[in-house]
């Protein structure tokens, strides 16, 4: 019996339980969503193989037209920018649309069967695009098709995922654990662009082929693994709410680790034992923030997502690297947006201020974004520093948003504990940020014909957009640490001591 340990025996064995148990979710949440960023990489890479400056090659079969006779068809073609930014679109509007459906799905079904099913599908449609290569495909509409289903498949892992790290953590330092948490998607990013970079110039279907196979065994690997609930393992749930003092792991009760279906009669026994409706998309909408934090990020993933399917090109075109170095040198964005992410987490957790980290972050990223175009490609070494940086600029509001902001407001106070409205809050912000993500990509194609630079000033713009719709959170951020009454009407310092 566990009663008849010594209390200090008690709470090391319980603590270190539940401590290992949040520790397994960390890890294989964050090998998840690692497979599916992983997956949607290497379109990015693979666009400069598809079409080619042929010109500088040498043409072993000695045809007649010696500009186009390295490229894939249908991307052969004066315009093939327009038409892969319509490849990279039918993915991205599929995912937005998609995504706003995914969360009432994910509220609804369990977590394991959905991201089971959707990384499977997944790794098929990934795959699919790849064998194209290899079937000789070369009409327009099998890649769009196969994008279009990537896409809805993709739709099923940010819900399920962020669903899963709310139902086990709490809210105390959640800025900095998710912030660490979120690295998956630059992660993802970084393996993707290399495993794709190793076939680009030889095979480039095995760029597609590989992660398909790796998202579906790893979707395997969830559904054996995973577990949805602390309650379903007798380990402690987080509390999201106790006030100024919370923090993740240190109340007395997430320490002690009592399993609440034990303890009748307390809060956290009903809580355990309640089994909350889903909540409507209006009402969603309606829990303060998320319309504001929703239109901001999809501004802010604009920025992100026309640098994931572009970047690479646009280091061939303005650096004139080769496909596999443009691909390799691209991940160091992706390793400024881990710094970023990280960094974005601590601010917000120490300051309090979700929306002012965001803004400070997307107002310095519009004029280094400006110096990148202008200056970075000069040298190898300042384009090595400025992809950093802007990586971390461009990369810390969106990894903050979708992580622990969506935690935030899915587990606010107003829901009264009811944890199912999170994946309809992580998709309705998601989903609106990928409405972005699906214009940025695409007004890429359609301006980088007039030059690169018009491509910056529209991303320039996305930030200071992004900053305008979080102004009004960001006043409010000031006042309260200026010391302004609060809603209970009584006096407040909102800034955080260290922990």
């Amino acid at each position: 019996m566990r009663t008849s340990l010594a209390p200090g025996i008690y709470l090391l064995r319980v603590f270190s339980r539940d401590s290992w148990y949040r520790g397994l979710i960390l890890l294989l949440t964050f090998l998840i969503y690692t497979c599916y960023h992983m997956s949607r990489k290497p379109i990015s890479v693979v666009k400069s193989q598809l079409h080619r400056n042929c010109s500088e090659l040498q043409n072993p079969n000695n045809y007649s037209n010696s500009t186009t006779w390295c490229n894939w068809a249908p991307f052969d073609k004066e315009n093939y920018k327009e038409l892969l930014g319509g490849v990279d679109d039918a993915f991205l509007v599929a995912y937005a649309v998609g995504m706003f459906i995914s969360g009432i799905f994910g509220e609804r079904l369990s977590l394991r069967y959905y991201l089971f099913a959707g990384m499977l599908l997944s790794g098929i449609f990934t795959s699919l695009f790849g064998l194209g290569y290899y079937w000789n495909i070369h009409q327009l509409w099998f890649y769009v098709l196969v994008q279009i289903f990537s896409g809805l498949a993709q739709t099923t892992g940010w819900p399920a995922v962020v669903t899963c790290i709310g139902n086990w953590f709490g809210k105390g330092r959640r800025g900095f654990i998710m912030g660490i948490w979120n690295s998956h998607t630059s992660v993802g990013n970084i393996l993707g662009s290399l495993i794709a970079g190793i076939w680009v110039d030889s095979a480039w279907g095995l760029s597609f082929i590989v992660p398909g196979i790796i998202i579906a065994v790893m979707g395997l690997i969830s559904f054996l693994f995973l577990i949805e609930y602390p309650e379903d393992v007798d380990c402690t749930p987080p509390q999201h709410h106790n006030g100024p003092a919370e923090d993740l792991g240190t109340s007395m009760e997430s320490v002690v680790g009592h399993c609440p279906e034990k303890e009748s009669g307390t809060e956290s026994s009903e809580y355990s034992k309640e089994s909350p409706e889903a909540i409507g998309f209006l009402r969603a909408l309606r829990i303060p923030g998320v319309v504001e934090f929703s239109l901001c990020l999809l501004f802010a993933k604009l920025v992100s997502y026309t640098f994931l399917f572009w970047l690479p090109l646009y280091i061939v075109n303005v650096a004139h690297f080769g496909p596999k170095e443009a691909g390799d040198l691209s991940t160091l964005f992706d390793v400024g947006g881990i710094i970023g992410g990280i960094l974005a987490g601590i601010i917000s957790d120490y300051t309090n201020g979700r929306a002012t980290t965001c803004c400070v972050m997307l107002i310095v990223a519009a004029p280094l974004l400006f110096l990148y175009n202008y200056v970075g490609q000069h040298s190898f070494g300042s384009s090595v520093v400025m992809l950093i940086i802007c990586g971390a600029l461009v990369n810390g509001p969106y990894a903050l948003i979708t992580t622990a902001v969506s935690a935030d407001l899915g587990t606010h106070k107003s829901l009264r504990g009811n944890s199912k409205a999170l994946a309809t809050v992580a998709a309705i912000i998601d989903g609106t940020g990928s409405i972005g993500a699906a214009l940025g990509p695409l007004l890429a194609g359609l301006i980088s014909p007039t030059g690169w630079n018009n491509v910056f000033y529209m991303l320039i713009s996305a930030d200071v957009l992004a900053c305008v719709f979080l102004s009004r959170l960001v006043y409010k951020e000031i006042q309260t640490w200026r010391g302004c009454v609060n809603r209970n009407g009584s006096s407040c310092l909102a800034l955080t001591q260290p922990r």
